[in-house]
């Protein structure tokens, strides 16, 4: 199907928010979320579709990936009907309010989850492929139809296809397990196949049209699901989050007690080089224990490390099954001082825990000389509203993108919502 571009022309995207009277870029209430004092955020745009990663151009204009409903990773998403269609939806605030007044929907059809800009250039990741669109800034459009950049990833599983470009050229491509541990009747599959073609990340030639999905193209293998997916301009270096394992305790109980199911399963930051295997679906990562541990299905323990000492580790961990979903390195000189360099993730929450859940926030990892911080702190939160579970919360952070102006903006996929947050206390504050 060749796409369409569908102009919704001058829109209200608000959904009822007034304008702060401390600072009328921003929203009473931040449009339901809470932050740190001296930012404040408006709604830039609502009810947009099943918005998963986004970015932003040079000129600002926001450009975000619709999964189709029916087809969406978040499971219980409240979006439906003429909303619920995938494709890309483009966003411009005309009056520099903070908030879009012109959005454009290029629709082809297509359950779309990564993105990537290279301007004029425009990537976007189907469950199977990976497309490209030239951009056309004045009518916030597409010229032509796509071209093909890659074809021949295997549908299923773990659908998310996060993409990250670097200087070079090179255009990685997050392809997510079909499984949760690769096992078949209540034992680990090894070697486990999946590997060939799944639960790692691939580099491919940005330029390149026509290029089909094989392993002589894996950068880094035995990562269950990079759903963040960023390059760091800082270090030159491609980092990615992974979702760490689920089922432990509900597979093995006399093995994993409720709390160290729900909590010591990492949730993992990666400094991915090429050639690097964390381990899945042989290993998982024990945020107690500080390393690797051999998984269940292939005989551990929740102790013995057994074939996963030479594994990656990761460069930072957090709790179990809070879903990290999106990575944003901050470059711009609004935010302090201290928040340069550092890392936003956004958790998006998860329905495997046992106890209470939680994720449904934004965090910030700092970075020091290159390296993260032993500890990380929340920056965004309140997203879920009163119930922290899929099905009933009110908002579920995915993506994340910095703004020309160094402001940093935030989608989600349970209703629709796109959020910009600005420091507003004075640029470059310390």
């Amino acid at each position: 199907m060749v796409p369409t571009v569908a102009v919704l022309g001058l829109v209200a995207c608000r959904s009822g928010e007034r304008p702060s009277a401390a600072n009328p870029q921003c929203d009473e209430g931040n449009g339901g979320i809470t932050l740190p004092p001296g930012f404040c955020a408006a709604v830039f745009a609502d009810e947009i579709g099943v918005a998963r990663h986004l970015v932003v151009t040079p000129a600002g204009d926001v450009y975000v990936a619709l999964e189709n409903a029916e087809r969406s990773s978040a499971n219980s998403t409240r979006v439906s009907g003429e909303n619920g269609r995938g494709g890309i939806m483009a966003l411009r605030d005309t009056n520099a309010d903070g908030r879009a007044d012109i959005r454009f929907r290029i629709n082809d059809g297509a359950s779309h989850s990564g993105m990537a800009l290279q301007m004029p250039w425009l990537y976007s990741s189907t469950p199977t492929t990976v497309l490209r669109y030239r951009l056309d800034s004045a009518a916030l459009s597409r010229i032509g139809a796509p071209d093909t950049v890659l074809t021949g990833i295997p549908d299923g599983g773990h659908s998310s296809r996060s993409l990250a470009l670097d200087e070079s050229g090179n255009l990685f491509v997050n392809v997510g397990s079909d499984s949760n541990a690769c096992w078949e009747s209540g034992r680990g599959l090894d070697p486990c196949m999946e590997l060939d073609e799944r639960a790692g990340i691939w580099r491919y030639d940005a330029a390149r049209l026509h290029q089909t999905h094989d392993a002589s193209h894996r950068f880094a293998t035995g990562i269950r699901n990079a759903v963040g997916l960023v390059w760091n301009t800082a270090d030159h270096a491609l980092y990615a989050t992974q979702h760490g394992r689920d089922g432990l305790h509900n597979s093995y109980p006399k093995l994993y007690s409720v709390e160290k199911s729900d909590d010591t399963p990492s949730e993992e930051l990666l400094r991915v080089s090429a050639g690097d295997d964390y381990g899945w679906p042989y290993c998982y990562h024990d945020r107690v224990l500080r390393r690797r541990v051999l998984a269940p299905e292939y005989g551990g323990d929740g102790n013995r490390p057994g074939r996963c000492v030479d594994k990656k580790l990761p460069v930072a961990a957090f709790p179990g099954h809070w879903g990290p979903d999106g990575l944003q390195f901050y470059r711009g000189t609004q935010f302090p001082a201290r928040y340069r360099d550092g890392v936003f993730i956004t958790f998006h929450g998860s329905w495997n825990r046992n106890g209470p859940q939680d994720g449904y926030k934004v965090v910030f990892q700092p970075f020091a000389n290159g390296a993260p911080a032993e500890s990380s702190e929340t920056f965004a939160d309140g997203f879920a509203g009163k119930r922290k579970y899929p099905r009933f919360a009110d908002h579920r952070p995915v993506g994340l993108a910095e703004g020309p102006d160094g402001s940093i903006y935030i989608s989600d996929d349970q209703r629709g919502r796109i959020w910009r947050v600005i420091y507003s206390a004075g640029k470059g504050s310390p």
